[in-house]
C-alpha cells in the first residue's frame, strides 16, 4: 500500500506528466523507482550513493555527460550532502527542453539512509531550482500536508500507510508533509 505522505504528490505529478509525451522521452532516475510507473521510451535507474549525483553528472565510458529528456528524483534530495551541486549536475544532463521532477519530504521523522540533511517547502524547492540555474517561469512546485497526517508520521509504524477510510487528504498550507516540483530546462 502507498504511503499517506505520497498520495497527493503522486496524483498531482501524474497530472503534470499526462501533459508530456513520455513515450518519446529517455528517462533517468536518481535512486527511487517512481519512474517505473510510466511508459518512457527508455528508463535507467542510478542508485544513490553508488551513483553520487553530488560528485558530478552521470557520464558514459568515454567521460561524456549522459543526456536525458527527464530526470526524476523521488525522496532522495534530502539525503544529499550537496543538493545545490546535484541540481546543477541534473541541469547539465538535461537536453534542451528537458524536465527535472524532484519530490522531497518536509515534516517527517529523521531517516538517515545513509544520511538525512535537508527539508524544503514548495517555495524552498523552487528557490533551490532557480539558484541552480532553472528559470523561475519554467518551474511548477506544490506541497501537501495537514496536522492529522503529521500525527500519523509520529506513530510507531512509519511511514504511515494510506487508509482512505481514516486519512484526510485536505491540504493545510501551513503544515506541509512533502513538496515536489517540475522544472524545465
Amino acid at each position: 500500500m502507498a504511503s499517506l505522505n505520497r498520495i497527493v504528490m503522486y496524483q498531482s505529478s501524474r497530472k503534470w506528466f499526462e501533459d508530456m509525451n513520455l513515450a518519446e522521452m529517455e528517462a533517468a532516475e536518481v535512486s527511487g523507482k517512481h519512474g517505473r510507473r510510466y511508459e518512457f521510451k527508455s528508463y535507467e535507474r542510478f542508485r544513490f550513493p553508488a551513483h553520487d549525483i553530488c560528485a558530478g553528472p552521470y557520464t558514459d565510458e568515454a567521460g561524456t555527460v549522459r543526456q536525458f529528456d527527464i530526470v526524476l528524483a523521488n525522496q532522495v534530495w534530502e539525503h544529499l550532502d550537496r543538493p545545490y551541486a546535484a541540481t546543477r549536475h541534473v541541469l547539465e544532463m538535461l537536453r534542451p527542453g528537458g524536465y527535472f521532477w524532484v519530490a522531497v519530504p518536509f515534516f517527517i521523522p529523521y531517516h538517515g539512509d545513509p544520511v538525512d540533511c535537508s527539508r524544503w517547502t514548495a517555495r524552498g524547492l523552487k528557490n533551490l531550482l532557480i539558484e541552480a540555474g532553472f528559470e523561475e517561469d519554467r518551474i511548477r512546485s506544490e506541497q501537501w500536508g495537514n496536522r492529522l497526517a503529521g500525527l500519523r508520521n509520529l506513530g510507531e509504524n512509519w511511514p504511515p500507510e494510506y487508509d482512505p477510510e481514516r486519512d484526510n487528504l485536505d491540504n493545510d498550507p501551513a503544515f506541509p508533509i512533502c513538496s515536489w516540483a517540475l522544472a524545465r530546462k
